[in-house]
């Protein structure tokens, strides 16, 4: 993969297209005192048209500005917490402070968030972004330093770490293979979600648990269930798969939002984890509640965190070369999987059905 450099508009560019000093340039971008209304909105205007980003000539005017971004798609979505709590774990006793940028999932608002971070001069950002191309940070990644989570890009200019996404869905089917699952579904997100990028975590997910059907024998029985990335989607999903006529005896959930959308479906139907087993992935701390109690793939997000931090800070420090960090996953195993019955409740159910309408 060859990245080619796009160079980068500068002050002393701006201000030969402004047509000023490029003192007056950097007047304009700490909003000085005693500059003229028509010099801002020349100097404003050359900055849109270059598309120059003053954080390298203000950084340079003040040093470092001690705070660090994190862009993410969603408050919502219950792994992020547990990336944050290792990162702030791993800037205690620093004079560093974190910005969080809850982007949502449209690339636009994610570029804007981004932009944002940048825009107000922090030193370096981590972010989930899985919307966004890899070319563009790339670019970004040539003036600020960036950690990618969760996407495993064969980046040059950004560090990248994420769980081992083919080991971990392995886990999950052995798992349910073991157990006498043969019919295992693997419920994802739809891979416009991702902008179908290649490198994505729930692509190359669901890429992991296609090998694994087909290494454990029941490659036959491949099937994949595309949902929007929400609990409510994932509900109304499972409810018309587990209604139909080729009901699966096990779902592999890409994340355990939309595990806790399975469940909730298996619970309405009254079906038992014997009967249906349900595996989640990323092992949030919802899945450990005893009255949930799911079975979910664990891919440490807190020392994902602390990781995070010190590729940053050694980014910071002045390495060049990129980081590629693969944390291996761990099965917890709980009670929404079990022994499949043979689909013998099922059949003793259909026929007390019968006789009822009789």
């Amino acid at each position: 993969m060859t990245i080619q450099a796009k160079r980068s508009a500068t002050i002393e560019d701006v201000a030969r297209h402004a047509g000023v000093s490029r003192a007056a340039v950097s007047k304009v971008i700490r909003d000085a005192y005693g500059v003229s209304d028509e010099m801002r909105l020349r100097v404003h205007a050359s900055i849109a048209e270059l598309g120059y980003r003053p954080r390298a000539a203000a950084r340079a005017m003040r040093g470092s500005s001690y705070t660090l971004g994190f862009e993410i798609p969603s408050i919502r979505n219950h792994f992020f917490p547990k990336i944050i709590t290792g990162a702030l774990a791993a800037l205690a006793g620093t004079r560093y402070q974190l910005i969080v940028a809850p982007a949502g999932l449209d690339p636009d608002g994610a570029r804007q968030a981004v932009q944002v971070l940048i825009d107000r001069q922090v030193d370096g950002f981590m972010t989930i972004s899985p919307t966004l191309a890899p070319e563009w940070f790339e670019e970004i990644g040539q003036r600020t330093p960036v950690v990618m989570l969760g996407r495993h890009d064969a980046s040059i200019n950004y560090d990248t770490i994420a769980g081992d996404d083919i080991a971990g869905a392995r886990l999950a089917v052995g798992h349910l293979r073991d157990l006498g699952h043969r019919d295992i579904v693997h419920l994802t997100s739809t891979p416009e979600a991702e902008a179908n990028i290649p490198s994505a975590p729930h692509i190359v997910r669901a890429a992991g648990y296609e090998r694994a059907m087909t290494e454990l024998g029941c490659g036959d029985r491949i099937r994949i269930v595309h949902v929007e990335p929400n609990e409510g989607a994932s509900r109304d999903a499972a409810l018309a798969l587990l209604s139909g006529d080729e009901r699966p005896s096990a779902i592999f959930a890409g994340h355990d939002e939309l595990a806790l959308g399975v469940l909730q479906a298996t619970a309405e139907l009254g079906l038992t984890p014997a009967e249906v087993s349900v595996i989640g992935y990323d092992d949030t701390d919802i899945a450990a509640y005893p009255a949930v109690s799911m079975t979910s793939i664990n891919q440490f997000g807190t020392r994902m965190g602390q990781i995070v931090i010190e590729l940053l800070l050694d980014r910071i420090a002045g390495r060049t070369e990129p980081v590629h960090e693969v944390i291996a996953p761990r099965l917890m195993v709980r009670h929404s999987t079990a022994p499949w019955s043979g689909g013998a409740s099922r059949a003793h159910t259909d026929v007390r059905q019968n006789e009822l309408s009789e």
